[in-house]
């Protein structure tokens, strides 16, 4: 793939339901926004209730999510955690831990939102994202 970014890495951006509707050319945009980085096993990705400014795409490796203390998920390749971070830089809902060796793609919320000012067609097709959440969230609350 041109540019040094992985298919597999825009596959999974495309995954992610806020980027669900982007192309592969918007996606390759975000994805070089990313810094890959190694995590080793024990590390803390996000802390509960600290203030969040990261999403996290998993690449490789598997991490355990932690609401107040209790075990709720393992997220493994593909999956991703901190996206409404990007967005609000509101406190985390869930401790994150790597429970082994991690390949991690990460974005920072200035970056993204600098992205963000240049690619309106991506913003666009956040704000439809979110609406979509908002509206599914809202019929199963009802």
């Amino acid at each position: 793939m041109a540019r040094g970014i992985p298919r597999a890495v825009i596959d999974q951006l495309r995954e992610v339901a806020l980027l669900a509707q982007c192309n592969r050319s918007e996606l390759r945009r975000i994805a070089q926004l990313g810094t890959h980085l190694s995590v080793r096993k024990g590390e803390v990705l996000t802390r509960q209730g600290r203030p969040g400014r990261e999403f996290f795409l998993v690449r490789d490796g598997r991490a355990r999510c932690l609401v107040d203390g209790t075990e709720v998920a393992e997220l493994g390749p593909g999956e991703y955690f901190g996206e409404m971070a990007l967005l609000d830089g509101g406190p985390r809902h869930a401790t994150v831990i790597a429970e082994g060796p991690m390949e991690v793609l990460v974005l920072e919320r200035r970056e993204f939102w600098s992205l963000l000012d240049t690619a309106p067609s991506i913003a666009k097709k956040l704000l439809v994202a979110l609406a979509r959440r908002e509206r599914e969230d809202a019929e199963i609350r009802s």
